[in-house]
């Protein structure tokens, strides 16, 4: 392809999952025995990508790249590039891993490292960000995401995936899709030249975070997996079967032949908990987290926090994707998903768990946000999301109904069918879904 086209039409490997710079030196190998890196001549065709995906993966990303550039022949090679790395970071995976709060954190702790190493280096920084377009998968507002990032992490350069239903919704009319470049464009101008209040983020902001961010990855570790059954709950009150048999996606719903959600993408994971109007990956476990940080600190700790969303963009963007989240989840239309599990012991062990933490986020939402009800600060935004629920909710509850004819073992294409449409239907009326 180089030869036929030029080297601009590949200009990326990016390795998933990466773990230990051997990863990197690997590729570097095969590249070598391809041609495309020729150490004779400092000569490399392709930037090497590592993609840090996992909660402990973001955590190890800043001692991998330090370790990466003690290379000497590595670091030389950078001066083809313009000595420049680039590093995609991921969203999807990491809150699957650790859930909503946990990922947000360890991702922006992960930048906030990986600036200082390159800074140290003297190499360029051009982040990729692995995002979705659900806010489970790093969704949201471009704008206040880009301003929300760390000091330096923007450094007149970005790199960001637009994935799904997002292409369409954002590029597909002409006029809208220079909207949104202009967005990207102005924000990360702005993020580069301008400083921000949150840039040099006091300690006392971080310790909470840190904080708040074991709290609610025990929560959600203890739920999703170390909560008997709860693998069986997930498959059954959820569209994840019909979407695995359906076909519906680019790939396959899992990366090996089981039902484990180790081994679950973390599109249709997302996507399914979309489907069942609970959005659980887009706030799960931060009620508990604010339960017990406030156990701990009591009405002090809450000022802090109310605080935070009031000083560091970072956390007020978090708490905004939140807002939005909850916004269009519906606890009643997810309790009759629910009944679709086959096993009613195991559905009344894990769905008041559920309804709890639900509504110990929204409490705790309204509480550090000082809103009377959710979204209270978008009222444009809220009006719009009410506007859908006459379409929406007929659909889910269509969907259910569907569902139980399908599982009972009615074989007529057209519930098939139909279920696929319900699926595309309540997909399109929540929006950021996938």
């Amino acid at each position: 392809m180089h030869e036929r086209y030029g080297q601009a039409v590949i200009e990326n490997v990016i390795i998933s999952k990466t773990d230990g710079v051997s990863d990197l030196l690997e590729v570097a190998l095969l590249l070598k025995e391809a041609g495309l890196l020729r150490p004779q001549d400092n000569a490399l065709d392709v930037n090497i990508v590592p993609l840090f995906e996992t909660i402990d993966d973001l955590a190890g990303s800043g001692e991998i790249m330090e370790r990466l550039f003690a290379i000497p022949l590595y670091k030389s090679l950078l001066g083809s590039r313009g000595t420049l790395q680039e590093v995609m970071v991921g969203y999807s995976d990491s809150n699957k891993d650790g859930g909503f709060l946990t990922s947000g954190w360890s991702l922006y702790r992960a930048e906030t490292e990986l600036t200082r190493v390159f800074a140290s280096h003297g190499i360029g920084l051009r982040l990729f960000h692995g995002r979705g377009g659900s806010v489970g998968r790093g969704g949201g507002p471009s704008y206040q995401a880009i301003l929300a990032q760390p000091a330096g992490a923007v450094q007149g350069r970005i790199r960001i995936t637009e994935q799904g239903e997002v292409i369409a919704a954002k590029y597909a009319n002409r006029e809208l899709g220079r909207r949104n470049l202009e967005i990207l464009a102005a924000a990360t101008l702005e993020a580069t030249l301008l400083p921000h209040r949150h840039d040099h983020v006091c300690p006392e902001f971080v310790a909470a975070m840190e904080e708040l961010s074991a709290y609610a990855r025990k929560s959600y570790r203890n739920l999703i997996y170390e909560t008997d059954g709860f693998e069986q709950y997930f498959w059954e009150s959820t569209v994840i079967a019909e979407i695995a048999q359906l076909n519906i996606g680019s790939r396959p719903a899992s990366r090996k032949k089981s039902t484990a959600i180790d081994d679950l993408r973390a599109i249709p994971w997302v996507f399914s908990w979309a489907q069942c109007r609970l959005m659980l990956p887009g706030w799960f476990g931060f009620g508990a987290a604010v339960a017990a940080y406030r156990e701990r600190h009591g009405e002090a700790g809450m000022i802090v926090l109310r605080k935070m969303n009031r000083d560091w963009g970072f956390f007020r963007a978090t708490l905004s994707n939140m807002d939005m989240v909850l916004a269009k989840s519906d606890i009643a239309i997810a309790e009759r998903y629910s009944e679709l599990v086959s096993n009613r012991e195991l559905r009344n062990s894990i769905f008041p768990r559920l309804k709890a933490e639900w509504q110990a986020s929204i409490t705790a939402l309204l509480e550090i946000t000082e809103q009377s009800e959710l979204l209270a600060a978008n009222p444009l935004l809220a009006r719009s999301i009410r506007n859908r629920f006459a379409y929406l909710d007929p659909l889910n509850h269509l969907q259910i109904e569907l569902l139980k004819r399908h599982r009972a073992g009615e074989t007529d294409e057209r519930i098939q069918r139909a279920i696929h449409h319900t699926i595309n239907g309540v997909a399109a009326g929540l929006g950021n879904s996938g």
